[in-house]
């Protein structure tokens, strides 16, 4: 049996001198519509991003689960303000 990853990704930013920001990302439930032609509305249940592949490789971006892109998940950001602990207070 494959093992399977659950996407999270972290990024940080630099706001000022003495505040970065981290984002943590993940990828949710699938959201796409798979009876559009019809003119239906019809999700695959899909309820979590895995990806299919390693961290940078084009197999990471599809989902091991539902097959769809990862632009097709939900995408939950979020952002927490973390201080320098070097700087002088």
């Amino acid at each position: 049996m494959k093992k399977r990853q659950v996407v999270i990704r972290k990024e940080t930013y630099h706001r000022s001198s003495s505040n970065q920001v981290v984002r943590t990302v993940r990828y949710g439930e699938c959201q796409k519509n798979h009876a559009a032609n019809i003119g239906g509305y019809a999700v695959d249940g899909c309820r979590e991003f895995m990806a299919g592949g390693a961290e940078g490789t084009a197999a990471a971006l599809s989902c091991a689960a539902c097959g769809c892109h990862r632009n097709f998940h939900r995408r939950e950001v979020d952002s927490e303000v973390v201080s320098d602990s070097s700087s002088p207070s």
